[in-house]
C-alpha cells in the first residue's frame, strides 16, 4: 500500500498554455483514478485528509489539484472584474472560462499519463467536472457532481443573505481570511451540520498560507469564469458518463434547484439529496459521501452504466 503521506506532497506541471498547476497524487498507481476538483476560492486541501484517505481505502488512486487562481497553482495576470460586474453578471471579456479550467485538469492527467478517470467536483469544481465530461467524454469513466449547478440563472442561485455576506471586504490578512471563512461557512453549512470551528479555522489558515497569489482577485476571476461560461444546460446533454448528483436540501450558496436541474440535463443521472446538508462537506458526512462516490465508481468499474445508488 502506498504511503498516504504522498497525499500531502505538492507536485507541479507547467501546461502548454503556460499555466503552472499544482497537484497531489495518493494511493496505489495501479488503482482506478479519482480526480478531485475543488470549488470557488478553494485549494486542493479543502478536500480534507479524511476524504482522500477514505477514497484511497476504498481502493482508488486519488489525484487532486489547485485550480488556476488558487493554492500553489499559477494566478492569472488579467485584472479581476469589479464588484459591480460580478453582481450584475457582466464579466470582462479578457477572462478565462470553465473550459480553460477543464483543460488545466486534463493537462494534469496528460502529465501523469492517465487516460481515464472518475471525476468528482464540488460547487465550481462540479461545473469544471461537468465540462470535462461533456467535452472529453472518452476520458471520463464516471462523474460525481456535488452541490453544483448548470449555469442557468433560473436555478441554483445563492440566497440574498449569502450574497450580502460575500459582498463584505476582501480578506487582507490570515486572520481576516479565517474570520471570513468561518462567517460564510457557518451560514451555508446547513443547520443540521454545524461546523467545527477549530477544524475550519485550520483549513482557512492553510489555504491562506498556500496561496501563491491574491486570493481575492483569484476568486473574482473564478466567478467571472463561471459567468463567462453562461448556461451550460445544453452542453450537459452531451454527457454520456454515468453521473451521480449529490446535494443537500439546506444549501444557501447553490440552491437545491441547481442539483435538480443538473439531473434533468444529464441523461440517466442519479440524484442523492442529503437532508439537512448545506454547501459544505462536514467530517460527519465524509463516510457517507465518499461511500456514495466509491459505490458509484466501483459499479462503473465492474461494467455498469447508470446505476441506482442505495
Amino acid at each position: 500500500m502506498s504511503d498516504l503521506s504522498e497525499a500531502q506532497v505538492d507536485r507541479f506541471v507547467t501546461l502548454p498554455c503556460g499555466m503552472k498547476i499544482c497537484f497531489r497524487d495518493a494511493g496505489e498507481k495501479s488503482d482506478p483514478v479519482i480526480l478531485l476538483i475543488a470549488g470557488l476560492g478553494e485549494d486542493l486541501t479543502f478536500w480534507t485528509d479524511a476524504v482522500v484517505d477514505a477514497l484511497v481505502a476504498h481502493g482508488f488512486r486519488v489525484v487532486s489539484l489547485d485550480n488556476r487562481d488558487a493554492g500553489q497553482s499559477g494566478f492569472a495576470t488579467t485584472p479581476p472584474p469589479a464588484v459591480w460586474r460580478q453582481v450584475l453578471a457582466r464579466p470582462r471579456r479578457d477572462g478565462y472560462t470553465l473550459e480553460d479550467m477543464a483543460r488545466d485538469a486534463v493537462g494534469v492527467l496528460d502529465h501523469l499519463g492517465i487516460e481515464q478517470v472518475h471525476l468528482v467536483g464540488r460547487s465550481m469544481g462540479g461545473m469544471i467536472a461537468q465540462t470535462i465530461a461533456a467535452t472529453e467524454p472518452h476520458r471520463v469513466l464516471s462523474l460525481t457532481s456535488i452541490y453544483s449547478t448548470t449555469g442557468s440563472r433560473k436555478v441554483g442561485q445563492p440566497a440574498q443573505s449569502t450574497i450580502r455576506l460575500l459582498m463584505g471586504p476582501d480578506a487582507r490578512s490570515r486572520t481576516d481570511a479565517v474570520r471570513a471563512h468561518l462567517r460564510i461557512t457557518r451560514h451555508i453549512a446547513g443547520k443540521e451540520y454545524p461546523i467545527d470551528d477549530a477544524a475550519e479555522a485550520a483549513i482557512a489558515a492553510r489555504g491562506w498560507d498556500r496561496a501563491a497569489g491574491d486570493l481575492a482577485a483569484g476568486g473574482a476571476r473564478q466567478i467571472q469564469a463561471i459567468q463567462l461560461s453562461g448556461d451550460r444546460t445544453a452542453v450537459l446533454g452531451r454527457i454520456t458518463a454515468p453521473t451521480l448528483v449529490i446535494n443537500g436540501d439546506s444549501d444557501l450558496m447553490v440552491a437545491e434547484t441547481g442539483g435538480a436541474a443538473t439531473v434533468r440535463a444529464i441523461r440517466g443521472a442519479q440524484h442523492v439529496v442529503i437532508p439537512g446538508m448545506g454547501h459544505h462537506m462536514p467530517e460527519t458526512l465524509v463516510e457517507t459521501i465518499t461511500g456514495y462516490i466509491a459505490q458509484h465508481a466501483a459499479r462503473v468499474n465492474e461494467g455498469g452504466k447508470h446505476v441506482e445508488i442505495s
